[in-house]
């Protein structure tokens, strides 16, 4: 661990919670999207995260290393007068639980705002250090 390795990791996970922000927005900005029963459902997109050993052991941050795709068979809902219902009248949702996506984006945000005051302190943490040999 180095002497600003504090403001690395921190700004690893501000990266990741910041993506993470990005997927859930993005499935919540596409929970009421409409397909025809023919095609794929607006798939919700999750975020895989790993976390960066350095070589004596102790973390190094975290990155994201993929993503996770929801299913695409989405939910079917009967909407007969939807232009993409089919003869049944049957269109489409994606499978998307918007309490779950709204409990994941206050931990993301809290996240976050955790990790930005890491780096918030660190940087306080580094300029009482320099000044300490001034007087």
């Amino acid at each position: 661990m180095t002497t600003f390795s504090a403001i690395g990791i921190a700004g690893s996970g501000m990266n990741v919670y910041r993506k993470w922000l990005d997927a859930i927005s993005d499935n919540i900005s596409n929970v009421n999207t409409v397909t025809s029963t023919d095609e794929a459902a607006f798939q919700a997109r999750y975020v895989e995260v790993t976390a960066i050993d350095n070589e004596g052991g102790d973390s190094g941050g975290a990155y994201v290393s993929g993503a996770v795709f929801g299913d695409a068979e989405g939910r079917l809902v009967y909407e007969p007068t939807n232009p993409l219902a089919d003869e049944e009248g049957y269109v489409r949702y994606p499978d998307i639980d918007m309490a779950s996506q709204m409990s994941q984006l206050i931990m993301a945000q809290r996240g976050f705002q955790a990790n930005a005051a890491v780096v918030d302190r660190a940087k306080d943490m580094y300029t009482t250090a320099l000044t300490i040999g001034k007087n």
